[in-house]
């Protein structure tokens, strides 16, 4: 074990792990969750919903914290939004186990690139990465157990703040403003069409993700609503020329609280004007 782990070789981490133990990577170790004949037998927990915007100097981004299984809700505080790196931030959405796993991954890939090379990977980089670590569980995708991530970042050798999609078998898409994945992501993103504007503040792109979230809860059985009594409420974090930041808890919760204030009084949120 010694000898591999020595000697010098790829700047990949997903790379040097399939070629030392490939069962080692997430789609190898859950492949034993498959049927003969590719059908998968387990409801396995499956993760929504998540929203990203762009504002000047940064991005943010939030996910819902419930986690299904069939129609059953598998878990109320999932955390979806994760950072990848210090300049970069990724959400899951698709199988949540598989997802977590990936995530994991990523970010050793991410630190040992960096170890390795001696710099930064760029974010187009970051991104195509991601890319091939999604392809590599297209075998699984194929069964059901996909995961679509969401990936945005800070972009040091630009200044300019970026969002990528993804489809199930590694297809990459550069997003402009804003976008949503998950089940709710259609709700979400008709949410955020109305409210985004590019002169928000972190705490406006806050609560237009909110808003967006909300909406998705309303009319997506799989996307968890903010949970007043429990006080679960999304996760909410921001990247910008200085760095990764998870927004805490007690700000996330005034602003739930306005937005849930608001709602009494107006339940289907607030009207984008005319023009």
């Amino acid at each position: 074990m010694g000898g591999a782990f020595m000697q010098s070789g790829t700047s990949s981490f997903t790379e040097f792990l399939a070629a030392y133990n490939p069962e080692y990577l997430p789609g190898r170790r859950m492949a034993a969750l498959g049927a003969p004949g590719g059908a998968v037998p387990l409801d396995v927990p499956h993760g929504t919903t998540i929203v990203a915007l762009t504002f000047p100097g940064g991005v943010l981004m939030a996910g819902d914290r419930r986690a299904t299984a069939g129609n059953m809700i598998a878990q109320r505080d999932i955390e979806k939004v994760f950072p990848a790196d210090e300049y970069s931030v990724v959400g899951i959405a698709g199988t949540a186990g598989i997802a977590v796993e990936m995530v994991k991954l990523f970010q050793v890939e991410l630190e040992h690139y960096e170890k390795i090379e001696g710099v930064e990977l760029s974010l187009d980089g970051k991104a195509n990465r991601l890319a091939t670590m999604i392809r590599g569980n297209l075998g699984l995708a194929m069964q059901g157990l996909a995961v679509v991530p969401l990936f945005a970042g800070y972009d040091l050798e630009t200044g300019e703040s970026r969002i990528f999609s993804y489809d199930p078998v590694g297809g990459q898409y550069p997003e402009h403003g804003f976008h949503s994945v998950g089940s709710g992501s259609v709700f979400a993103r008709g949410a955020l069409k109305k409210l985004y504007r590019s002169d928000l503040d972190v705490r406006g792109a806050a609560t237009a993700a909110i808003q967006a979230l909300y909406d998705a809860a309303d009319d997506d059985s799989a996307t968890g609503g903010p949970d007043m009594t429990r006080r679960i409420y999304p996760v909410i974090a921001a990247v910008t020329e200085e760095g990764y930041r998870r927004l805490p808890e007690d700000e996330v919760s005034e602003l739930v609280h306005e937005v849930v204030d608001a709602r009494h009084r107006q339940p289907d949120g607030p009207q984008a004007p005319l023009r």
